[in-house]
């Protein structure tokens, strides 16, 4: 007798039965993409009002949406809103996406729109650029929003691009209908935890250590990637970040260290993508108080003079920052905007000469021959090659007479500090939230006001002319008349040097060569494009 013969039926049934369910373990396994992603730092909390950062909002925007969003080509895309016109020159209409879920299970609403709006109007919230200049925000119908600025602001659906959405529902149930204030170090349930709308959900969040994501089955839009887990990492080290990358235990990381790019792209399993990135990179200086928090002169604030604030400027070997610190991977900068940026102005991006006898002079012009001290606050964990730069600016400062002392330290501790204005002078990276520099006047350089203007004007700078033409240039709408107007605040800026502008950095990702990918040049990483081969 054959000996499948003796075999009894049932037990054989059952086999057959636990090899189908082999095979299709088998098969789903080899569906299953968990993608590991490596950064230096990581999201400091999972509030999408509480920091203005552009990392940790890239994070965040793949849990929560904005009513616009941006797609493959960076231009802007139906999200939330499936449509929208201005019905007047200061009335904006939005037809909001329906049969969309929070992942609580919770129906997405015009209830959780104008939620969103007063949450982020509140004093804790770090994100209220995005919505300073709406006046009112009205709901027509479950579906249906409307928006009233203050005067014309045709740009408004490029700022709301990057402004996301929470539930009312949710936030009310776990007490977090206001941010986390970042500035105060608080913490609320929206701090650990996520609730959006979003392609993906948090899934465990252990703040420094690992944070992991899941696709949300429940998503409203088609599904273009094929991952089924997303485990995100923060390493510091740049050896070991690399190291990372090359023996597997992560799949994409970025930034890719200046130093290793070269040998990454050596590597026939890796592949390095560059570009340039739509940031500027700054040193902002406090020319608003009357006496310097870092520094041995007392009674008075030497960075008020602009003798002073160019010394510094002229100080700053530019070749040597983007030749050797930053390897060529940056370019000078003239303005605090970058090309590609609407209201850039090719025409005005020129530096200062570096010049150490002018710096000198300028600084013994002032009535500080023998200079004086200052102390730099930076980032270690933050921009490329973050403590490098500054390391470098200090020595080159104290060659002219500023012994400057430096001040280094993660993110986790810098930002607040930075945002306290703790600080004298600072290295920080800027890229309007709706890559218009309107946005960049506002923020950077206008005066500080209640609505959110000047918010991220560490210096106290105040320039009522820059005010009033950032102003025009937010209602222009002829795009030559525009233009005109921000080469007028663009001299302006440049004549007070409030901030120091440096070097415009390219972005560096290094990503498995199996995984397509899309390179946002705001330095997003938006995970539904992402496909594993």
């Amino acid at each position: 007798m054959h000996p499948t013969q003796a075999f009894p039926t049932a037990l054989l049934t059952k086999a057959c039965a636990l090899a189908i369910i082999a095979t299709a373990a088998l098969g789903l396994s080899a569906r299953a993409h968990t993608l590991k992603i490596a950064n230096q730092g990581d999201p400091m909390s999972m509030d999408p009002h509480s920091l203005q950062e552009s990392f940790q909002l890239s994070f965040l925007g793949n849990i929560y949406e904005p009513l616009i969003g941006r797609d493959r080509n960076f231009a802007l895309t139906p999200m939330l809103a499936t449509r929208w016109e201005a019905t007047s020159p200061t009335t904006w209409r939005f037809q909001l996406r329906q049969g969309v879920q929070f992942h609580d299970g919770s129906p997405f609403t015009a209830d959780d729109v104008l939620f969103s709006y007063q949450r982020t109007q509140s004093e804790s919230s770090d994100t209220k650029l995005y919505v300073a200049p709406i006046k009112a925000m009205r709901k027509i119908d479950n579906y249906t929003v409307e928006m009233e600025t203050a005067q014309p602001m045709p740009i408004l659906p490029d700022l709301i691009s990057g402004w996301l959405v929470m539930g009312k529902s949710w936030s009310e149930k776990n007490k977090s209908t206001t941010p986390a204030d970042v500035r105060k170090g608080t913490e609320n349930f929206a701090s650990l935890n996520a609730n959006g709308t979003g392609p993906f959900q948090l899934k465990s969040r252990q703040p420094g250590v690992r944070t992991v994501l899941k696709p949300f089955d429940g998503w409203w839009g088609q599904k273009e990637h094929n991952l089924t887990e997303v485990v995100f990492n923060p390493i510091a080290n740049n050896a070991t970040r690399v190291a990372a990358l090359v023996s597997g235990e992560v799949d994409l990381m970025e930034p890719v260290p200046l130093q290793d790019i070269a040998r990454l792209q050596a590597n026939p399993n890796l592949q390095v993508l560059q570009k340039p990135e739509l940031r500027t990179m700054y040193l902002g200086l406090d020319v608003g108080r009357d006496e310097l928090l870092y520094s041995n002169v007392k009674g008075k604030n030497p960075l008020k003079d602009v003798r002073v604030r160019q010394a510094l400027y002229q100080a700053i070997d530019i070749n040597t920052l983007t030749s050797k610190i930053m390897r060529g991977a940056a370019q000078p900068a003239g303005i605090i905007v970058a090309p590609g940026v609407r209201g850039y102005e090719a025409s005005l991006d020129k530096r200062l000469p570096y010049d150490v006898a002018a710096a000198k002079k300028l600084l013994a012009d002032a009535g500080y021959p023998n200079g004086f001290e200052l102390g730099l606050h930076c980032p270690t964990d933050r921009y490329v090659n973050d403590q490098a730069i500054c390391q470098s600016v200090t020595a080159m400062w104290t060659r002219v007479g500023v012994k400057t002392t430096l001040y280094a330290e993660t993110k986790a501790l810098y930002l607040p500090r930075a945002f306290k204005r703790d600080v004298s002078a600072f290295l920080l990276g800027w890229q309007p939230a709706s890559n218009d520099a309107q946005n960049t006047l506002w923020a950077l350089l206008n005066t500080p006001a209640s609505d959110g203007r000047g918010r991220f004007n560490l210096g106290g700078y105040a320039n009522p002319k820059l005010d009033e033409l950032t102003r025009e240039i937010g209602v222009e709408i002829d795009a030559a008349k525009r233009q005109q107007l921000m080469k007028a605040a663009w001299q302006q800026v440049q004549d007070d040097m409030p901030l120091l502008p440096l070097h415009n950095q390219n972005l560096a990702w290094g990503v498995k060569r199996s995984i397509d990918v899309v390179q946002q040049p705001d330095n997003s990483q938006p995970l539904r494009y992402i496909h594993v081969r």
